[in-house]
């Protein structure tokens, strides 16, 4: 007996309700195989013998072609991407759901590289350190963030800076410093 030259209906039934599933979701090839018209006796039979290169090689082919079609068509782009969340945003701004609008914003801003998202991942622990370490990275903290720890908030109004503080202030934030990781 040959290789049959083309696939025959029932083949090509079973191989799209290998890939795409049934009403019901997913099938197994056994489901699949019965669901394609094959005998329900010899449907777990049929259905390994069908996704056997030996034995269909026809079969294997055709299912490896309707993966690739639909990884096609599922297939994540920037364009789709992008374009997809512009649709969510419009849909939920119709509905007034406008939490939904600004994450689907968000999230394109994100996809656009517009978001940068930065982790400092230090390691060691502080009970590692001796007391001098603890005391030096405790004064190096509060000289680089001196600036934000010695500003005044006020409840209620906000009020103008005068010159002289806006002055000395200015000068202390003219040599930036960052916070070094160790």
């Amino acid at each position: 007996m040959g290789i049959p030259k083309r696939l025959t209906e029932m083949q090509k039934r079973f191989a799209e309700l290998l890939v795409f599933g049934g009403p019901e979701g997913p099938l197994s090839k056994s489901e699949a195989a019965e669901m394609a018209g094959y005998s329900p006796k010899r449907a777990r039979v049929e259905g390994s013998e069908l996704t056997n290169p030996r034995h269909a090689p026809l079969v294997v082919q055709y299912i490896g072609k309707l993966h690739e079609e639909r990884l096609q068509k599922h297939e994540v782009t920037y364009a789709k991407h992008i374009s997809e969340l512009d649709r969510i945003k419009h849909a939920a701004l119709k509905k007034n759901s406008f939490s939904a609008a600004v994450n689907a914003e968000t999230n394109r801003g994100k996809a656009a590289g517009l978001y940068i998202d930065r982790k400092i991942i230090k390691t060691g622990k502080l009970e590692e350190m001796s007391e001098e370490e603890l005391r030096m990275k405790r004064a190096k903290i509060l000289e680089d963030y001196s600036a934000l720890l010695n500003m005044k908030t006020v409840e209620g109004e906000s009020q103008d800076v005068n010159e002289s503080s806006l002055s000395s202030s200015h000068k202390k934030l003219e040599k930036p410093t960052s916070p070094k990781s160790e």
